[in-house]
This record gives structure tokens, C-alpha cells and sequence, in this order.
């Protein structure tokens, strides 16, 4: 067997998923054992493996099936807090990103998990609204939501970007689209678009979503059939009253929140926990729950990490407020001094959805303009892992529900 040791002492665990996902595509099957060196993978040796960890600089060993064979006895052990989950298939990967542009030259941002998959190597098609609404959802296993504005207030840039020609031409682009869709406004072309995503998850897909993406989805199905943008994104005011009026039950994540109206704020609600918190950066960390391997195989794939203390990022949305947080989600990682969650997970109908707080794991604040993070810099960033372990969730093999 070829193993690959995800703790301290992999020298780039970033493209040792990748490793993992080549094996998948290329037919094979991979041993992924939950909190046995970090979360290590092993497949059956082969020498094309051997050379692509030496090509990609993956650390690897390689185990005599009696030693491999000794290794899955202790995983086996019911002391231990370990486990066997079988990958089976390479999963098919979306990321949801304007499809009009290569990767948003016009548009001063960029996506920590389109960063991830590429650095990884892991293949993956972009999709936009085009796409979603012409139900090509169907055809991936998991999708990626980043830095999106779901309510149609194109980000809340409002008060500081207005002027700029990419947010004039962002603001067109949108406009137009709607417009060839059929709907008079930005905000209701996005609320079908969050339905789109709704059923794919309701039907099996895995959503995956960072930033703003995460509590606008969930303002945007709470405000469905109201008008939650000013005079200056649509033309017309928000519905009075509308807070009193948001329906929670609609959610993924969140409830009894309240919007934050004025155009010229940075903010969508007080869900989020960016603006409030008084955490100095040097300061700034979340914890990662520790679960049952063996009882709580899904969790405990999602936290695969070498280090159980995560160096903290902003974003947009940067934490989730835990009061206002649905008591059927699980968190998975949280400040807990501040009482803000930073990664959550949980299933909806058939499928799963997991939000994670924050803009670049390796980019504190990342401001509007900022040059794209290089992970050659950064190959061993438990930040980034916690992404790729979604990415390879979906590869799972569905173990029965224990009772």
C-alpha cells in the first residue's frame, strides 16, 4: 500500500488531495483513515502514483500489506478514535462563478476554493445563473458558492464602488441577464437560482458555501415574495414591516435575523458577526470539534485536519452569530470566547450543505483590489484543508445509519 501521511509531517497537504482525487479519476479506490496521521490517505500501490507524489512533492510511504494490515487493526480497535471511510468515485465539481469572464478580470476579488481546486489540481467546470436555471445543476455532485449576493443588492458595494466601472458593468451584466430570463428584477432572477440550488441539495447534491454566499442564501429564502432592497438596486423600497415578516422556516441555517437596510452599509444582517467582534488578529482562532469517528463518520471527514486550533479570516460574512444559528445544525468549528460559529454543516432532504465564515484562510482581511493568495506559500494551510476535505466528501462511500 502507498500511504499518505496528512499530519505534521506531510510536506503539502493541499496537493495530496489532489493525489486523492487523480487516483478516483483514474478508476482506483482510496483508504481515507479518519484521525490516523491526520487524516492520511492509502491506496494500493502503483507506480504511477509513486511518481505523481513525487511529481506534485507529496510525502508517501510505502507499507507491506502485513504492516498496512497491523495499521487497520488499530483503526479497527473500538479504544481508538479512528475509522476506514472507502472513496469510491471522483466527484463531478461546480464552482458557481460568473461564467462572462475567465476568472472576474473585472471584478477585484478572487475565490479561496476556486484557489484551492486549482493549486490541487483538481478539475472542476464553472457554472453561473445561465447554467443553474437551465437545470445543469443535475450533473455535478458538488457545488461551490463563494463571495455572491444572493438578494440581489450586488454585494452592497453601494457606498464605496458605485462609481467604479466594474461595478457599473457587474450592476448592467446582471440587469440584462435578468431581463433575458424573464424577470423584472435582479433579486427575483437570484431567488430562482437559490430554488435551483435548493432542490439539487433536497435531491442529493453537496453545497458548499463561503463568504457572503452563505447568509444570503438563507436572507434571500427567508424574504421570499418581499422586497428586501433599497431604492437603489431596484427602483422601488423595501416592503415595510419586512423583518416581522422573514419566514425562518425556509432556511438552511439561520434564524431571527434582522436585515440591515441602509444601502450605504457593508452588511446584510446582524447574522453576521464581522463588524462586532473585538478579536485582535494575532488573537483570532476557531477550534475544530473533536467527533466519533466510528458514530459520526460525516463530521469527522469534514474536520480532518492536523491542527485542531485554525488561524482566524475575515470576509464579508466572516462568523455566524450562534444564537441565531437553527438547533439542528451542527457546528463544527466556533470562537468560542466570542460566541460565533466559523464552520457549520448539515443535511437537507437527501443531500448536504456546509458554510464556512470567511473570504481566504490564508488572507486575514483580503480587501477589494488585493492580488490573489499564492498557495505555493501556503501548501500546508489547515485553513484550506478544511475546504478540500468538502471537496472529497461526496467520494464517500454512503455507509448505513447506525441505530
Amino acid at each position: 500500500m502507498l500511504l499518505i501521511n496528512m499530519d505534521e509531517d506531510q510536506s503539502n497537504h493541499l496537493k495530496a488531495y489532489g493525489i486523492a482525487f487523480w487516483v478516483l479519476e483514474e478508476g482506483g479506490e482510496v483508504d481515507w483513515l479518519l484521525n490516523y496521521k491526520g487524516g492520511s490517505f492509502a491506496m494500493p500501490y502503483l507506480q504511477p502514483i509513486e511518481r505523481e507524489c513525487k511529481i506534485r512533492g507529496v510525502s508517501y510511504e510505502i507499507l507491506p500489506d502485513v504492516k498496512y494490515s497491523s495499521v487497520l487493526m488499530e483503526i479497527a480497535s473500538p479504544e481508538v478514535n479512528m475509522d476506514l471511510v472507502k472513496l469510491e468515485k471522483a466527484p463531478k465539481v461546480a464552482v458557481y462563478t460568473p461564467s462572462n469572464k475567465p476568472r472576474h478580470p473585472d471584478l477585484p476579488w478572487d475565490d479561496a476554493v476556486t484557489l484551492a481546486l486549482e493549486y490541487a489540481e483538481i478539475p472542476f467546470d464553472k457554472i453561473y445563473d445561465e447554467e443553474v436555471l437551465e437545470d445543469k445543476l443535475a450533473e455535478y455532485d458538488w457545488l461551490h458558492l463563494h463571495h455572491e449576493d444572493f438578494t440581489g443588492q450586488y454585494g452592497k458595494f453601494y457606498r464605496s464602488y458605485r462609481s467604479k466601472q466594474w461595478y457599473q458593468d457587474q450592476v448592467k451584466y446582471e440587469e440584462e441577464k435578468a431581463k433575458s430570463f424573464g424577470f423584472n428584477k435582479v433579486s427575483q432572477m437570484k431567488l430562482a437560482v437559490v430554488h435551483k440550488i435548493r432542490d439539487y441539495v433536497v435531491g442529493g447534491g453537496f453545497m458548499f458555501a463561503m463568504c457572503s454566499a452563505t447568509d444570503t442564501y438563507d436572507i434571500a429564502l427567508a424574504a421570499e415574495g418581499l422586497d428586501a432592497c433599497e431604492y437603489v438596486f431596484d427602483g422601488d423600497g423595501i416592503t415595510k414591516g419586512i423583518d416581522n415578516q422573514l419566514d425562518f422556516s425556509k432556511t438552511f441555517a439561520f434564524k431571527d435575523f434582522k436585515l440591515i437596510k441602509d444601502p450605504m452599509v457593508y452588511e446584510f444582517s446582524d447574522l453576521d458577526m464581522s463588524t462586532i467582534r473585538k478579536i485582535p488578529p494575532e488573537l483570532d482562532f476557531f477550534t475544530l470539534f473533536d467527533f466519533s469517528a466510528k458514530w459520526d463518520p460525516v463530521p469527522t471527514m469534514l474536520t480532518q485536519c492536523h491542527e485542531r486550533a485554525v488561524t482566524g479570516f475575515m470576509g464579508q460574512t466572516t462568523s455566524f452569530r450562534k444564537s441565531m444559528i437553527k438547533s439542528d445544525v451542527l457546528i463544527l468549528g466556533e470562537t468560542k470566547a466570542s460566541g460565533e460559529a466559523r464552520y457549520i454543516h448539515n443535511t437537507y432532504g437527501l443531500g448536504f450543505w456546509t458554510f464556512y465564515g470567511g473570504h481566504d484562510p490564508e488572507d486575514y482581511r483580503h480587501y477589494v483590489g488585493e492580488p490573489e493568495t499564492d498557495l505555493n506559500l501556503h501548501p500546508n494551510s489547515p485553513g484550506y484543508r478544511l475546504i478540500l476535505n468538502n471537496v472529497l466528501f461526496p467520494a464517500a462511500k454512503k455507509k448505513k445509519q447506525k441505530t
